[in-house]
């Protein structure tokens, strides 16, 4: 057996609501609730950033696990927001955590789905046996530029799992990918802000991807959209996933858990990972979970996992994500926002 023995989320604490960004602009605040499914966002602090929750995320991968750091074999961050160009996240990370310098260190990318990206490799590293223990984390501080559409949802966040052979709290049974050239969503070298097609990157897009690589795995897998008690699908708005799921036969119920992003907004490639780690956080053993991701470009990646009787020894090891989300939330106005993401930029001579 084969999956997640520990896991780990964070969530920033500083937050600003939809309602604000919309009277920045003089947009109608309800119209866009109503549009996104989405009430606030999480942002990161001026000290926080890819990297650092990364780590946090996997310090309580780390506790869930009960394992040494020393053990891990090797540590894969997914983001399209590395702090650095030319320079390792995964460096700080292993050091910061306490892993050894043989541990295989890589930092990924795929737009929104670097996250899921980062898990199947390390699952799959494990699966082989190169490695007792492999480590895939989905983290962004996500960007929108000022007053575009991505503002209202671009958010902070992350998610740890560490795979691996011994006490499995939960089993990836299947894996699919679907992926194609096409290209909805984009940032060159160099540009601060990505740049979108609309709604462009919905049907041909999104829902391409993300339906095709559902429809995929079920049919691997000979399953149904009533085996699952969870459903989690990559959350660039609150809309989406709920109209993909109901495309793929999932009831109301089934995709709650795991749909936070009405409270965190689009962690790029933290979001259906950390929507995967608010249902380990209640799953009861026994209990089926099926997640797709998507990144623009395009492409997705659909795991069913199932839990043992191991998951509900580890739930209160670590905080939980809807725990986060509730607690010790403190709200910006839109010109501390922008200071703390930096979205005021001079060209000094």
């Amino acid at each position: 057996m084969y999956g997640i023995v520990g896991y780990g989320s964070y969530v920033p604490r500083f937050r600003i609501k939809a309602e604000d960004i919309a009277n920045q602009w003089g947009t109608d605040p309800e119209a866009y609730k109503r549009g996104l499914l989405l009430e606030e966002k999480t942002v990161p602090g001026p000290d926080e950033d890819t990297i650092t929750i990364s780590v946090a995320a996997a310090r309580f991968a780390l506790a869930r696990a009960g394992i040494d750091a020393k053990e891990i074999g090797a540590c894969y961050i997914g983001s399209e927001s590395h702090p650095y160009a030319v320079k390792p996240s995964g460096t700080v990370l292993i050091d910061a955590i306490g892993a050894g310098p043989e541990c295989h260190v890589a930092d990924f990318e795929f737009a929104c789905k670097a996250g899921s990206e980062a898990m199947y490799v390390a699952y799959s590293h494990v699966k082989s046996g190169e490695m007792k223990y492999a480590m895939g984390i989905g983290a962004d501080t996500s960007q929108g530029a000022a007053g575009d559409a991505l503002e209202y949802t671009a958010s902070a966040g992350g998610a740890a799992f560490i795979m691996g052979s011994d006490n499995v709290a939960a089993e990836i049974v299947h894996t699919y990918s679907y992926t194609s050239d096409t290209p909805d969503f984009w940032r060159r070298e160099g540009e601060f802000y990505p740049r979108h097609a609309g709604r462009f990157t919905g049907e041909p897009a999104y829902f391409h991807h993300v339906m095709n690589a559902t429809n995929g795995i079920l049919e691997r897998s000979s399953m149904k959209a009533e085996d699952f008690r969870f459903a989690v699908f990559h959350m660039p708005n609150g809309k989406f996933p709920l109209r993909a799921g109901k495309m793929a036969g999932f009831k109301q119920e089934q995709l709650e858990q795991g749909w936070i992003v009405n409270l965190m907004g689009n962690t790029y490639s933290g979001s259906s990972p950390t929507g995967l780690a608010a249902c380990l956080d209640v799953a009861k053993p026994g209990d089926q979970i099926l997640v797709t991701s998507f990144g623009s470009g395009a492409g997705s990646d659909s795991f069913i996992i199932r839990c043992t009787k191991h998951i509900s020894e580890i739930q209160d090891k670590a905080p939980k994500v809807r725990d986060q989300l509730a607690t010790g939330r403190i709200y910006l106005d839109y010109g501390k926002y922008v200071a703390y993401r930096g979205k005021i930029r001079t060209n000094l001579l």
